[in-house]
């Protein structure tokens, strides 16, 4: 009897990449057909089983929903799935977590895993790496296999599913708006690389602000963190750039951080080179967590509505799963139907504390 064997070991044994295996399985033309052939081959003789993604959902209804999710310590995708839960557990449905840990190949392995028969459909935010590469096979290869996927906060244009979106764009604007009200001049930003798309949206809500207001933006007012650096763990290379970055801005007056992390470590910094909070500098973050209402002093924030976006997500997709005018079938192959595909916004709030006046 031969064993049986996972996608990550046909990759190793046949030296390639995991996602060149889960493209070589899906027939994908990005795939020479001599790499497909040796691969579909090797798949064949040791009796590799994808997963039963491609079983319709009808024949296998679990009550079990997946989600994966980029990193399990953060506190916005924690509430995010508190909602879900929620939700989930009301409608009868369990639910089993993921974790991509921000790796493009741990979310392909994550997401066969996951649908290896246990669960009918997922809730998930898009790993950067995935981001980074602008991969997205492994979500469009289940979803036209049957299985419905929502994506909340980080999503992308490229797949055609339900998405749950907090407005980026209008809470940077509303931040950087306060700041502006409150009479600061020299507003700067510490974002991420752009090819994650709330970072990039947030910088866009930045500038948006500052023009509208009259204010010329400044580039150099601008920091922009490598995010592949684990910043969690490497949190003195974080407060080092910051530090660096105020004593060649020394006309600072305000921060607006694209999240609570940044913006924790700027209140840090900025108190070390001896600037009074607010009076000297006035900081906002995204993201209203546990470091914001516990720093000194406390942190104001633009909420997100985690668990709000956790709920109307599991809605989504449950909605999805027990629609009964449209089979499953249909639904995944008609045109007509791709189209009614919902993106919802979330709308922010800002959450006034003691970092601003």
């Amino acid at each position: 009897m031969k064993r049986k064997i996972t996608l990550k070991q046909i990759a190793k044994e046949l030296d390639v990449s995991v996602s060149t295996v889960s493209k070589a399985l899906s027939n994908s033309k990005e795939i020479s057909e001599d790499t497909t052939q040796k691969i579909q081959a090797f798949a064949k003789l040791y009796n590799y089983k994808p997963n039963n993604i491609a079983l319709s959902l009808k024949n296998r209804k679990t009550k079990t929903i997946g989600i994966l999710i980029p990193e399990i310590v953060h506190h916005f995708f924690s509430t995010v799935i508190r909602g879900i839960e929620r939700v989930a557990n009301r409608r009868g449905y369990n639910v089993i977590v993921g974790l991509s840990n921000e790796s493009f190949t741990k979310e392909i392995i994550n997401m066969e895993m996951l649908a290896s028969g246990s669960i009918d459909g997922f809730i998930l935010s898009i790993s950067k790496e995935t981001l980074l590469k602008q991969d997205y096979h492994h979500f469009n290869a289940t979803i036209d296999q049957g299985m419905p996927i929502v994506m909340f906060d980080r999503v992308v244009n490229e797949v055609d599913c339900d998405k749950v979106i907090v407005d980026d764009f209008n809470g940077a604007v509303k931040a950087v708006k306060k700041l502006v009200e409150n009479d600061c001049k020299n507003i700067a930003l510490i974002t991420t690389m752009d090819y994650v798309s709330v970072g990039r949206l947030r910088t866009q809500g930045y500038l948006e602000a500052l023009q509208s207001s009259g204010i010329e933006a400044n580039s150099n007012l601008i920091l922009k963190i490598d995010d592949s650096l684990d910043v969690e763990n490497n949190l003195e290379v974080l407060e080092t750039e910051i530090a660096h970055f105020f004593k060649s801005n020394q006309n600072i007056d305000a921060v607006f951080a694209v999240n609570e992390l940044y913006a924790v470590s700027a209140m840090k910094v900025a108190s070390k080179l001896g600037m009074r909070i607010p009076d000297d500098i006035q900081v906002i973050g995204f993201t209203d967590g546990v470091l914001s209402k516990h720093a000194t002093p406390s942190l104001t924030t633009v909420s997100q509505h985690g668990q709000k976006i956790g709920e109307q997500s599991a809605n989504l997709l449950i909605d999805r799963l027990e629609a009964e005018d449209v089979s499953t079938e249909q639904y995944f192959t008609n045109n007509e139907k791709k189209r009614d595909f919902i993106k919802m916004v979330i709308e922010t709030e800002i959450i006034e504390r003691e970092s601003t006046k």
